[in-house]
């Protein structure tokens, strides 16, 4: 009898985490705000885009967990944008995790770099580069609360930090150059914003499935 409920309490406890994910996008896209000539949904309910614009939540988030599966192309350079306060110049407005093919790099054994997958751009390397060939599925959770993000990639923390830490626009707390166009100390960046997809870079695509968010826990 123990067994049992020791069982059934597990599956409630499954149900009830199941239940705490909501996807971020309406199957219809109809909370999101996008270019229909860019961003489509196709038959296995994959999010692609055809050329370089960002689809962008209705709703603005603050202290969450997003649960993101990607697959890049050979060369894909893409992102997830949190905490952007104007979608219209969100670059020096937001905050990016970077999504990059870096097959190249780690074929090579080259070192993690601010601008390799799970990266905070430009601002925190992740510590392994563990980005799966191109045409493979990965999984990222971004859990963001307050100033303090951590990033997971396919099960594996790679990068955290503490946006107050980031007082300068022009170099990180380790001395190293902040890229110029990201011009907003993120120590400035209020912790609350859209969330958004970058689309496609060139010749390179990035897809998009099982979007979904949820309070941080």
């Amino acid at each position: 009898m123990k067994s049992t409920l020791f069982t059934l309490a597990l599956l409630a406890c499954a149900v009830v985490s199941a239940e705490d994910w909501k996807p971020l996008f309406n199957a219809d896209l109809s909370n999101a705000d996008y270019n229909p000539a860019v961003w489509s949904v196709d038959a296995q309910n994959v999010l692609s885009a055809n050329s370089d614009s960002a689809i962008w939540t209705h709703d603005e988030y603050e202290n969450f967990e997003l649960y993101v599966e990607f697959k890049t192309d050979d060369h894909t350079n893409s992102g997830v944008v949190i905490y952007c306060c104007n979608k219209e110049n969100w670059i020096p407005n937001s905050v990016e995790i970077q999504i990059n093919d870096d097959s190249k790099a780690i074929a090579e054994g080259a070192a993690p770099q601010k601008s390799s997958c799970g990266a905070i751009y430009g601002h925190v390397a992740p510590s392994k580069l563990l980005v799966k060939k191109p045409g493979e599925w990965n999984t990222m959770i971004i859990k963001a609360v307050g100033k303090n993000l951590e990033v997971t990639l396919n099960g594996e923390k790679v990068s955290e930090m503490d946006m107050s830490l980031w007082t300068s626009a022009k170099k990180n707390p380790d001395g190293s150059d902040i890229p110029a166009w990201l011009s907003t100390p993120f120590s400035e960046i209020v912790p609350k914003g859209f969330v958004g997809f970058q689309g496609k870079h060139g010749k390179s695509c990035i897809y998009f499935r099982n979007l979904k968010i949820r309070p941080a826990k």
